[in-house]
């Protein structure tokens, strides 16, 4: 791990940046461990690279014209490739993360009334009763006691997609769906060699078999929310408007034909696993931040006391500085850390010629680094969020949630609750590092703290007090 430095800035330690390239041994053997230690520091400094590797033909571009090249101005050149759908389709079938064409279009179509504007809006409260119950809850502890924030997150994110998104609720215990994606994560989510190597499918993968109970888990407590909605239905009984009778209503415009079942499943498993996940990261990340940054930690402190009124969660919106270090959390760590697309016919992008079967990677964690980009790339610097300086960024330049058409539909959702979330944290509480807890950013699909995040939960001394 290196710390590059930013003078009176915390930077955050992250994997070293090799100065050449790696080998085909050394390539699997990273890609195993951690895929992040993969980018070298070439591709923090060259806006594209292409050349052949182990895994093919292979293309890393992260300068914006490049991302919206691939993302929106020739996005029908560019298909999910093979390997990123080896790892997701497992638990997330034929979802909207991972369908396309005609199957992808009708998904998002039937789904983005739940994410209007108005609609996210009304989740505010739902949102801030979640929040609330978290505080209670933890003032309920010995004050300073120990948590891990990631589960912490975890459990307030999945409360709040069962009063929101799945109105009915999940149908088991969220600890229960923790402990199940988190499975999923650490087997599905490290690549195995033989996936690398394109292996037949038939062939074991030792992570897809200790990943079994999990989806097991998954699949069971799926088939029973959307069984019992059936049967509400069935009766001719009033359906909340929620994710579950969206799907369930979709119908094919030239068709007439609804979602299939799977399809239906898979849209359920991909929310619980992406709606959640995005903005407990975020969080996550965020304390964390904070906690070494104790300037920025005053302004928010002071923020979350003044500007945020609990009875009035809309009052989120006034929290410029919240949603400011909540999105620098973002830029350091973007969820989905890599993305990938495989070039169906030839393409040029900033001059290099893409031949037809190129993988091209464009990475969050790495374009959102690129000092070309940014003023001191590595450090936590909110401020790059806030007034004139939002502005100035490149819309192709910070993607956390993706980009074009086929941008995270939750995007809206998981910025409101990560700020009504973080305002009522901060308000009554004090996130501490535990001594010798490191921080180190470990991709496993998603981008977590390996082992966690360990910190002290202290009691602010005055609701309205803001310490440094």
């Amino acid at each position: 791990m290196a710390t590059a430095a930013s003078p009176g800035l915390f930077t955050p330690p992250y994997p070293r940046r090799t100065e050449t390239p790696r080998g085909a041994l050394s390539t699997i053997l990273t890609l195993r461990r951690n895929p992040l230690e993969i980018w070298g520091r070439a591709h923090f400094e060259q806006p594209i690279l292409i050349g052949r590797t182990v895994l093919g033909l292979r293309a890393a571009a992260h300068d914006p014209a490049a991302v919206r090249r691939v993302f929106l101005d020739n996005v029908a050149n560019y298909r999910k490739d093979d390997l990123q759908l080896r790892i997701l389709r497992p638990g997330l079938g034929n979802g909207l993360v991972t369908a396309e064409g005609d199957s992808w279009r009708l998904q998002r179509r039937s789904l983005a009334p739940l994410f209007s504007p108005r609609t996210v809006a009304d989740f505010a409260p739902a949102m801030q009763r979640i929040a609330a119950a978290t505080v209670e809850r933890l003032r309920r502890r010995r004050d300073g006691a120990v948590a891990d924030v990631g589960e912490l997150t975890s459990r307030m994110a999945l409360e709040a997609l069962e009063q929101t998104l799945f109105s009915q609720g999940l149908g088991r215990d969220p600890s229960a769906f923790q402990r199940a994606v988190n499975a999923y994560f650490d087997s599905f989510g490290r690549l195995d060699p033989l996936d690398l190597l394109g292996a037949p499918d038939f062939l074991p993968r030792l992570g897809r078999l200790r990943g079994r109970p999990a989806l097991k888990f998954l699949d069971e407590a799926v088939d029973a929310i959307v069984e019992g909605r059936k049967r509400l239905l069935d009766r001719g009984d009033e359906a909340p408007r929620d994710i579950l009778t969206l799907l369930l209503a979709a119908r094919d415009p030239e068709t007439g034909r609804g979602l299939p079942d799977a399809d239906i499943r898979a849209n359920i498993v991909t929310f619980i696993f992406a709606g959640h996940e995005t903005t407990a990261n975020g969080l996550t990340w965020t304390l964390y931040l904070l906690s070494q940054a104790r300037d920025w930690r005053a302004r928010a402190e002071g923020e979350a006391d003044r500007a945020f009124d609990p009875a009035r969660p809309s009052t989120f919106e006034d929290c410029a500085v919240l949603r400011a270090v909540f999105e620098e959390a973002l830029r350091l760590y973007p969820p989905a850390a890599a993305l990938s697309r495989q070039a169906i016919a030839d393409d040029e992008i900033l001059g290099v010629r893409i031949p037809a079967g190129t993988v091209v990677s464009i990475a969050p964690y790495v374009l959102h680094r690129r000092p070309n980009l940014w003023i001191n790339p590595d450090a936590f610097d909110p401020s790059r969020f806030l007034g004139p300086a939002r502005e100035r960024i490149d819309r192709f330049a910070y993607i956390p949630f993706g980009a074009g058409p086929r941008v995270c539909i939750g995007m809206p959702f998981s910025l409101q609750e990560g700020v009504v979330i973080l305002a009522n944290l901060l308000r009554s509480f004090r996130f501490e590092l535990v001594e010798g807890q490191r921080a180190e950013p470990l991709q496993r699909i998603t981008l977590r703290p390996r082992g966690g995040l360990k910190m002290h939960v202290r009691r602010r001394d005055s609701k309205f007090e803001t310490r440094s």
